[in-house]
């Protein structure tokens, strides 16, 4: 069975209308502004659902009605705001992000540093010409500006050259962002001091020897701005490692046989499912299948966590990306790419990195609109500090504080406080086997309040063995036995299953079933060899009519306070046995249930056991609440009340039964030993079987969302504080102003620090 089940590309509505869902890479984006405005066009666009975009992975993530619109609709909506995008391609056998894009970041990454190099040797001779003005002689020349000049201009539209071709395509759709206040900024100063060089009577200066220039304010701004911005994306890069980590654990090759039988090393990307592989010691496996041919023991803790290999023998599934530890064998391929075990964590840790947590929307409503609020700002500033500016120096005074102003507000850390620490988290979480399905996963499970857990597979190991067996009236133990597994044999829960194995242990073959029905929560009633046979809960016996003797409640009663699950066994409408079954409790769940009421949360258990079993395994594992006796379709019931009671619910489980609790919960824990279809439904997986990880995933997703919250505070404060402290706010009193250098250089440290920020989460360790 695979760890996960993989959510499809297109599912059809109750209504007809088939879904599609896409991702497209957009280029162009520099801040939260721009995400906004892409996420505008695109749900603007007929037939979009709904539309998501990542300022930190550059990807927008769209639901759209197929019938009505199409990928090329999609990508012509980001053209028309003035963007760029493709649709994400992925072959076949990729389990993800293609070469190209990683190929692509990298690029940019070193375009960055050229450019920052370049700029760098030019503006340092600049800011030493301009700052030793009228302080050391020798630099101070009659053609001190032109030189300034000609070190500034190369700078300001060769190393900047980007924000001013960005800045002009927002303009052009009637929008503004953070290329338009650095374009702006820049401009100006470098515009003004060109003006007082060549033409300086238009600039209303009559002896430009006495006026100072701002070169070197132009060219120290796009310097220190690319520099922030070279560092944020080296640091953006780290972000992405969890992914790529995954990734690396595919082979590029496979030993595949083909062609008669002849062994041949091909590319990963051309195994088809159907294809023979070769594996020996130490290869690592390229994708899933199933053993034809040998045996050995396979270390699948990238997987599920548990670092003892595990047994393969013909017949037993193996996944891509595990490592062989012993042994040769071969295996028919059954899942490639995208569709194995390994491909679908990736793209479930994919689609969380691309979520967003709907405490993003703040950010995402605010930047809309920041730019032109910060702009308006600038104005006023320019316009106050020309009335009452200092005399002589109203000009320069206003316009050094509208560029603080203009390069200082540039809303990058807002863009990247919430997408930068959803990535880490995430990413952090797939290494340790904690998939969380999306940035709303991280915000719910921040406010919960009480975690309720399955029994059976869940505390428990889920593999019940018979303990005992008491027979009533001079009833044949062995003829109970036999006609009672005879009727389990059409039920595949766990206790049917371990009635029949302790009978095929005996050596008794059960006979033939005439007629079979399992009653829902109560047991089985079946026609076995000409007799009338119920097997189930002591409810069972009272629905059908069985009298339950004193005697066989005080077994019961005694059975159940070793926690061990008394099942009754009648035939032709006369109990004849009390047996039964114990599944023993999971060694770690004890430690769990402490940990989880040390971070202030209540535990619960559900379970279908009568309550003396149900409170015996409570008070083992250190559990008070415990809810027994709830009926497969009653345990939603049970979420419910509980979350009407004000209690915010995480249920754990790993049955099919289990769903609609999941469902229901505001936080669905699937443990990745149980079911694909309660993976589905829940919102967090853990894959390994470790019980001890559901504390793990709500440790994880608070450390995320807090990160979250940091990001998002200092991302704000830094822009409450910072905007007026550049307008000039304090300097009656201080007389502190703020040279746009110094905002440069502030605005690149914020972006900067909200990624350091969210890297922090790459040290959160279990039971951290």
């Amino acid at each position: 069975m695979s760890p996960i089940e993989q959510k499809p590309d297109a599912a059809s509505g109750t209504d007809g209308v088939v879904s599609e869902r896409t991702e497209l890479a957009v280029q162009g984006m520099t801040c939260a502004s721009c995400v906004s405005r892409v996420e505008r066009a695109l749900k603007k666009t007929p037939g979009v659902a709904t539309a998501e975009v990542n300022f930190a992975t550059s990807r927008a993530t769209v639901v759209y009605d197929s019938a009505v619109t199409s990928t090329s609709a999609l990508t012509a909506a980001v053209h028309d705001a003035g963007y760029e995008a493709t649709r994400v391609e992925n072959e076949s056998g990729s389990l993800g992000e293609t070469t190209a894009e990683a190929d692509s970041a990298r690029e940019e990454y070193e375009v960055l540093k050229r450019r920052v190099i370049f700029a760098a040797v030019l503006t340092i001779p600049l800011m030493v010409l301009a700052m030793s003005h009228g302080k050391i002689p020798v630099l101070d020349f009659p053609g001190a500006n032109l030189v300034q000049f000609l070190l500034a201009t190369p700078v300001v539209f060769f190393a900047g050259g980007r924000f001013f071709r960005a800045a002009a395509r927002s303009m052009a759709h009637g929008s503004a962002d953070m290329n338009t206040l650095v374009a702006l900024g820049t401009g100006v100063a470098w515009g003004y001091s060109t003006l007082v060089v060549f033409a300086p009577h238009l600039a209303g200066v009559h002896s430009p020897g006495m006026v100072h220039v701002y070169f070197e304010a132009a060219a120290a701004i796009v310097t220190l701005i690319l520099l922030g911005r070279m560092l944020e994306a080296r640091a953006r890069g780290r972000t992405g490692e969890a992914i790529r980590k995954l990734m690396d654990l595919q082979p590029p090759t496979a030993a595949v046989v083909r062609d008669g039988g002849v062994e041949m090393q091909l590319p990963v990307q051309q195994v088809v499912a159907g294809d023979v592989i070769v594996i020996r010691p130490g290869d690592r496996i390229p994708v899933d299948g199933t053993l034809t041919e040998g045996h050995s023991s396979v270390d699948e803790s990238m997987l599920t966590g548990e670092s003892l290999p595990v047994a393969k023998a013909v017949g037993d599934e193996v996944f891509g990306g595990t490592m062989n530890t012993a042994g040769a064998f071969r295996f028919k391929a059954t899942r490639i790419g995208r569709d194995s075990a390994l491909g679908q964590i990736v793209r479930m840790v994919q689609e969380a990195q691309g979520s967003k947590a709907p405490i993003a929307r703040l950010a995402d409503s605010v930047s809309g609109y920041f730019t032109w609020v910060v702009l308006a700002i600038a104005l006023l500033t320019f316009a106050v500090w020309m009335v009452v500016g200092p005399e002589g120096e109203q000009f320069s005074r206003a316009m050094m504080s509208a560029v603080a102003v203009l390069i200082i507000a540039c809303p990058c850390a807002l863009g990247l406080a919430t997408p930068t620490a959803i990535m880490v988290g995430t990413g952090r979480g797939a290494e340790l086997g904690i998939l969380i399905r999306n940035g709303e996963v991280l915000e719910r499970a921040h406010k919960l309040t009480m975690v309720v857990f399955d029994k059976t597979g869940t505390l428990t190991q889920g593999t019940p063995t018979l303990t005992d067996v008491m027979t009533l009236d001079g009833a044949d133990q062995s003829e109970v036995l036999r006609l009672a597994a005879a009727a389990e044999e059409g039920s595949e829960h766990p206790l049917a299953q371990a009635v029949i194995g302790a009978a095929r242990e005996r050596g008794l073959e059960p006979p033939g079933v005439e007629m079979f029905e399992a009653v829902a929560g109560h047991g089985i009633a079946a026609r076995v060899d000409g007799h009338d046979v119920l097997v189930g809960a002591e409810r069972l016996m009272e629905l059908r009519g069985v009298e339950v003797s004193a005697e066989a409640r005080a077994e019961m009663n005694r059975l159940a306070s070793h926690a061990r699950a008394p099942l009754l066994v009648a035939v032709d409408g006369r109990l004849v046995a009390v047996m039964a079954v114990a599944d023993p409790i999971k060694a770690e769940a004890e430690e769990a249930v402490a940990s989880l009421r040390a971070m202030g949360l209540k535990v619960a258990m559900i379970t279908g056991d009568n309550r003396a079993v149900a409170e015996a395994v409570g008070k083992l594992v250190g559990i008070d609440q415990v809810l027994s006796e709830v009926l497969p379709d009653g345990k939603s019931t049970e979420v419910r009340r509980l979350q009407e009671s004000g209690e915010v619910v995480a249920m754990v489980g790993d049955g099919i039964n289990d769903a609609p609790a999941l469902v229901q919960a505001d936080l669905g824990v699937a443990m990745g030993t149980g079911t694909d279809v309660a993976m589905e439904s829940a919102d967090i997986t853990v894959v390994r079987g470790d019980v001890r990880a559901v504390t793990d995933a709500v440790a994880l997703a608070r450390a995320t969302f807090r990160t979250i919250r940091q990001n998002l505070f200092w991302a704000f404060a830094y822009n409450v504080a910072a905007i007026p402290l550049a307008a000039g706010v304090l300097y009656p009193w201080t007389g502190w102003t703020l040279s746009p250098i110094v905002a440069s250089a502030a605005m690149s440290l914020s972006s900067v620090s909200v990624v350091a920020n969210s890297l922090r989460l790459k040290r959160f360790k279990r039971g951290g």
